[in-house]
């Protein structure tokens, strides 16, 4: 009632031509169904036909591919919210969980490109969404909750003012393919190390006037509270060797 009335008052579509679009949209009779109800249409509008013909297209392709006929359905309800489609548009949803909504959205948009650049680009997409997936995941306790989260894999607490030191490791580190941060905040002792194991960063290391006179670093790991003082490759070996332990198995769980 709510569309017939925007229909009609504004953007002026006589009433019964909006019963019979909301009547139409609604067609039964599965794919084929609708396909047959869009062949008794044809002959009105161009846009109208061409439409038709692509969906038909998109269709026969799909079985073509394999697709079983039971796994898709055309919905001519289905309105995307984005202006920039030029064709078919497509949503998919999880039998079992139809509550999250879409899970894998998108369409054709072959005129897209022409925001960027003169060439004609015609393109095709999807949007995925992980965060309703990993949410459906993880309530139904797939996910591996021993897994390493943690924004970082290193946290580097500078112990002196000058920050070079920490710098140069952090990018060493980094290029190691260690995932670092460096912490450079002025705080007590005891608010840094609570910082890296709110986060769950597995490995702290120390750097003071100490450790960068004798060209070694301070490496601590979280989990067991063992605390080492090795050079920088030692330091790099110690973690990824850590954290392939860590990281072993799998994200999602077999059940």
């Amino acid at each position: 009632e709510k569309v017939k009335t925007i229909l009609v008052e504004d953007f002026g579509v006589e009433a019964a031509t909006a019963d019979e679009l909301l009547k139409f949209i609604e067609t039964p009779g599965g794919t084929e169904g609708i396909l047959a109800a869009l062949e008794s249409y044809k002959g009105k509008n161009e846009v109208f036909d061409l439409g038709a013909e692509e969906l038909k297209t998109v269709a026969t392709y799909m079985q073509a591919f394999g697709v079983p006929a039971d796994h898709f359905e055309i919905d001519l309800t289905i309105a995307r919210g984005l202006d920039y489609y030029t064709g078919t548009v497509y949503e998919t949803a999880m039998l079992d969980h139809p509550e999250i909504g879409s899970i894998c959205s998108g369409g054709r948009y072959d005129n897209l490109a022409e925001y960027y650049t003169d060439k004609q680009l015609p393109g095709v997409g999807i949007s995925i969404g992980l965060t309703r997936l990993f949410y459906v995941l993880g309530e139904q306790g797939y996910l591996n909750d021993q897994m390493n989260k943690a924004p970082a894999d290193v946290l580097i607490l500078p112990m002196t003012d000058d920050m070079g030191a920490a710098i140069k490791t952090a990018t060493a580190l980094r290029e190691s393919g260690i995932r670092t941060q460096l912490y450079s905040e002025q705080k007590k002792f005891k608010h840094k190390i609570g910082y890296a194991d709110k986060l769950g960063i597995p490995f702290v290391i120390f750097l003071g006037e100490d450790e960068i006179n004798a060209g070694v670093v301070a490496v601590k790991d979280m989990e067991s509270g063992e605390q080492v003082k090795v050079s920088l490759d030692e330091a790099a070996k110690l973690i990824h060797d850590g954290l392939a332990k860590k990281n072993a198995g799998k994200v999602i769980c077999d059940k």
